[in-house]
């Protein structure tokens, strides 16, 4: 089976939507903790399916994301006085919860999330899911809503036809190491096989990009926004633990500083051809032949990466929101009230002048 008739036989419509049909808003209610099951040590992620490890190490981790969003927080609370006439933001079918990067690029910047798209100024498509329906945006601009399939199939075709070189691989004929990994966005359950191998249902297979430097191994997750990159996370991990979500240390570098100015080219083309406005990249260099591989597209991704230094958890957040601002048109001002004027005493008319 090729990879495109993969991606869509693997495809579920939503059961609550029609193709183009009306856009339908599942509100998140409750608390955060209901996004989340608790049991037996482990903690499954509903919208995604991630099944993580309740250790010490993810709980220190959400501690520090605690701390970051008090100061995010308490920056939204003072842009809600000095910004009101911030633009706002209709987001469907699900609002963000604070922990996604776009809710806290909103916060720093003033932005606010609007109750209906009436009272919008644009849309945001935004479902933590692999595959979703194409909806009419119910305003303009809109954003990501011309990208319903970022699976590891899809983004290995369109990184193909934009690179010229190939990232997927068919197991059953591939010769040495492969990455076999769900289709599925936000699974982290890749692994290394050994290929020539049979291709297991729902599984992903890719070339293995070989960025150790012996100890570690090192990801460039580039944060993208309008189209184009803003910010480079240079994510350092264990080489024989390269697919977990921890982090031995992070640092923050601009596009510039990693990719030269024909990479960043073939990655906004790559972003134009995924039709994606909002999205963070898994990009991998390898280490022998210098090329970038795009392995993985996320339009909800969550941060910034816990592994940063505080500072460049800001100074990340900042560049997220003044990309994000610039995308947004500015809201009208409502026209000024104006006081009616007291009426001053009667005019008295004076007499006629005698003929």
């Amino acid at each position: 089976m090729s990879e495109p008739a993969l991606a869509s036989s693997l495809r579920t419509p939503h059961p609550e939507r029609e193709a183009g049909g009306p856009l339908r808003v599942p509100r998140r209610r409750g608390s955060w903790l209901s996004d989340f099951r608790f049991a037996k040590g482990r903690v499954e992620v509903f919208d995604t399916g991630a099944d993580l490890v309740l250790d010490r190490t993810l709980v220190g981790e959400a501690l520090v994301w605690f701390g970051y969003h008090l100061v995010v927080r308490a920056r939204s609370w003072t842009m809600r006085l000095l910004r009101r006439d911030a633009p706002r933001v209709w987001f469907a079918p699900h609002t963000p919860r604070p922990w996604y990067l776009v809710w806290a690029a909103m916060a720093w910047a003033g932005v606010r999330i609007a109750s209906s798209p009436d009272k919008a100024d644009a849309a945001f498509a935004f479902e933590d899911a692999t595959w979703s329906e194409r909806q009419v945006p119910p305003l303009l601009p809109a954003f990501n809503f011309r990208c319903p399939d970022i699976s590891k199939s899809r983004v290995a075709a369109v990184f193909e036809a934009v690179f010229g070189y190939p990232l997927a691989v068919d197991p059953a004929t591939w010769s040495g190491e492969a990455v076999e990994k769900s289709e599925l966005n936000g699974a982290h359950d890749g692994r290394i096989v050994s290929c020539p191998t049979a291709r297991r249902a729902g599984q992903h297979y890719q070339r293995l990009i070989d960025t150790t430097d012996d100890a570690c191994a090192y990801d460039l997750r580039t944060a993208c926004v309008g189209g184009a990159p803003v910010a480079v996370w240079i994510k350092r991990k264990p080489s024989d633990n390269r697919f977990s979500i921890h982090n031995l240390s992070v640092t923050l570098q601009t596009p510039a500083e990693v990719f030269s100015p024909e990479e960043i080219a073939r990655i906004t083309r790559f972003l134009a051809a995924m039709h994606i406005d909002w999205a963070g990249l898994d990009i991998l260099r390898d280490r022998h032949s210098g090329r970038i591989y795009i392995v993985d597209v996320n339009k909800t991704d969550v941060g910034p990466i816990i592994a940063l230094s505080f500072a460049d958890k800001i100074r990340s957040t900042v560049r997220l929101a003044r990309a994000l601002d610039a995308l947004l048109p500015a809201r009208a001002k409502a026209p000024a009230r104006r006081r009616p004027q007291r009426a001053g005493p009667p005019t008295r008319l004076s007499p006629p002048a005698p003929l």
